[in-house]
């Protein structure tokens, strides 16, 4: 199986002088710069991956508009998948948090036991989120096995899957830094090894942008 991460375009959210109108629309869209970048990751990923099996993404806003570039460029549907949307944004039993109920304080992170919502019982953490990666990881095992993949997610869950992948503990001290539309791509070596079960090829991928001015 073939692994295309890719994070979403450059939003609103990633602006620090942002703020949302209201809390329906914490959940916000791409800039133009991030319309732009998008459209550039799905030209290279088609030139670079002509054919793609299947395309999830998160069912977070600035995910769909960047997958939906994606989709166009291979002429493909789009799978929607709460497991890939943003680490916080889901409920320690991993359903999603509605739009009109999205968190509005997170904590600082303080161990992986955590609730990374402020003031919230049912929120994830870090280890919550690790353990929805997880998941999603054996939902392509089970149902992709020899097929290509491309995931638009987010910079903290494409991390939680990279840790899932790599063994990393919980207790991580480097965090993956990826700009928007970069590109992460994992091979699953599908033969008995005792060392290699996954192979990375590449992290944080980004030339397809490199003509546009970068965003956070």
């Amino acid at each position: 199986m073939h692994l295309y991460l890719v994070r979403h375009g450059q939003s609103y959210v990633n602006l620090p002088e942002w703020e949302a109108p209201s809390r329906a629309e914490l959940d916000a869209g791409l800039t133009e710069l991030g319309h732009q970048q998008a459209a550039a990751v799905a030209q290279w990923l088609v030139k670079d991956c002509p054919h793609v099996d299947t395309i999830y993404a998160s069912t977070m806003r600035r995910a769909r508009e960047t997958a939906q570039a994606v989709a166009a460029a291979y002429q493909q549907e789009i799978t929607w998948h709460d497991y890939l949307r943003e680490v916080g944004n889901n409920r320690s039993n991993h359903t999603a948090y509605p739009n009109d109920a999205l968190p509005t304080l997170y904590r600082p992170f303080a161990t992986p036991f955590t609730p990374l919502v402020q003031d919230d019982q049912e929120a994830e953490t870090w280890y919550h989120a690790r353990g929805r990666a997880g998941l999603f990881l054996q939902h392509l095992l089970d149902h992709h096995t020899g097929q290509t993949i491309i995931a638009v997610a987010h910079g903290g869950i494409i991390s939680a899957i990279f840790d899932n992948i790599c063994n990393v503990p919980l207790w991580r001290q480097c965090n993956l830094w990826l700009p928007n539309t970069s590109i992460t791509y994992f091979e699953y070596v599908d033969r008995p090894h005792p060392q290699e079960t996954w192979r990375l090829h590449f992290l944080g991928r980004i030339e397809h942008f490199q003509h546009l001015a970068v965003g956070s």
